[in-house]
């Protein structure tokens, strides 16, 4: 098994030309709006997550998207706590998914991470509709 701060593994880690060519539209802002959904933004943390362990992986999602929604004259449309809190539900099927070698793969073995709402299970809604949470990263509250 894998340690929790691995990044890539070895040869299966490299992203596929079409991947590289993704994460270089996204990164260098030419990715056309209608190419960026959810499921986008989940491959692209995918993708940063098979280069680097989840510290520098995240800080790089966080920037990716940042620059982007600053590009497309829409920066109030980064969300710090949905970002960062999806890097982490990625991270954890990343790391222990040596089957999901690909992001076509990882896509059709955790579908549950395709679906907006999946943060519902862990946050209520006040909490990510808050502009707190939309600035700077909040831990879900405590159960019970």
């Amino acid at each position: 098994m894998h340690g929790c701060g691995q990044g890539t593994r070895g040869p299966a880690a490299a992203a596929s030309a079409d991947d590289a060519r993704f994460l270089a539209a996204l990164e260098d802002c030419s990715l056309p709006p209608d190419q960026f959904d959810h499921a986008a933004h989940v491959r692209a943390g995918y993708l940063y997550l098979r280069q680097a362990p989840f510290p520098q992986a995240t800080a790089s999602m966080c920037a990716a998207i940042t620059r982007y929604a600053g590009a497309l004259g829409q920066p109030g449309r980064y969300h710090e706590t949905v970002t960062v809190a999806f890097m982490a539900l990625i991270n954890e099927q990343v790391r222990h998914d040596d089957a999901a070698d690909s992001w076509e793969r990882f896509r059709a073995r955790h579908p549950q991470l395709l679906r907006r709402d999946a943060l519902l299970a862990y946050y209520p809604r006040a909490v990510l509709d808050s502009a707190a949470a939309r600035r700077c990263f909040m831990l879900p509250p405590p159960a019970g």
